[in-house]
């Protein structure tokens, strides 16, 4: 399995002076919330972290090695990614999307084989959308998109998911489906590594949380650690009650 680390890395929010350097190493079996208010730059240091993003200063590694200096299909192998938001230009089948996460792994003029299928629709199936796979995409609700992307990253298999807010869109139902199907794919010993809002699904299944301020600052380490009352206040300005129910705490907003 890979490792994803920083090297002194300041990621590139348009506008702002540097940040605090990241330097982290995330490991295999690791959940990763990315936690942080509008504009702190998560979806930024996502993308920086895919090498679809410059750095302003600083390094991303992929098992050691500069991200800068592998090819774009041995990063594909080994890196996935779920954006937030998707311009699904060209018209295509719920399955025929699943499909691309296998193109790293075909030739450059070979095409998909039964191998290739049986991922797709084991990942559709997972999802509860393999029933949709005739669909066309831009046909389905943004929850149904939502989780087809996630079928896809499933397809790709790769040793790293990046995701950008996994559960955006979804019903409670399937947020808590995709959140254990994450902590399954840490416990196969991949890596998990996503931007969050919900404070009470990084409280619940992380393992480890990086606090984004909108100044730049930032702190990392055990999500135990990082999800303190006084630190997320801090983080988001805002005054939180914490309770505690079946062992996880559980934040609360106060309304002023």
């Amino acid at each position: 399995m890979s490792t994803l680390s920083t090297r002194d890395l300041v990621i590139n929010v348009p506008g702002r002076p540097d940040g605090f350097a990241l330097n982290m190493s995330i490991e295999p079996g690791q959940i990763w919330g990315v936690l942080g208010p509008n504009g702190a730059g998560k979806t930024t240091l996502l993308h920086t972290l895919a090498g679809l993003l410059p750095a302003r200063s600083g390094q991303v590694q992929l098992n050691s090695a500069p991200l800068t200096a592998l090819k774009r299909r041995d990063i594909a192998r080994l890196l996935g990614l779920v954006f937030q938001d998707r311009q699904d230009s060209f018209p295509a089948t719920v399955l025929e999307t699943a499909l691309i996460g296998r193109h790293p792994w075909l030739s450059p003029w070979d095409s998909e084989q039964g191998e290739d299928q049986r991922r797709a629709e084991q990942a559709l199936t997972t999802l509860d959308v393999n029933h949709l796979s005739d669909r066309l995409l831009n046909t389905l609700s943004g929850g149904e998109r939502q989780r087809v992307a996630i079928a896809t990253l499933m397809t790709q298999n790769p040793d790293i998911l990046l995701l950008d807010e996994p559960t955006n869109h979804l019903d409670l139902h399937h947020q808590v489906k995709v959140m254990n199907l994450l902590r399954d794919q840490a416990d196969a010993g991949k890596t998990v590594f996503m931007c969050l809002h919900d404070l009470n699904l990084a409280a619940r299944w992380c393992t480890h949380a990086l606090l984004l301020y909108t100044n730049g600052d930032a702190c990392w380490g055990p999500a135990k650690n990082m999800l303190e009352p006084s630190a997320l206040e801090r983080l988001y300005n805002q005054k939180l009650i914490t309770v505690e129910a079946d062992g996880a705490p559980v934040f609360v907003p106060v309304s002023f």
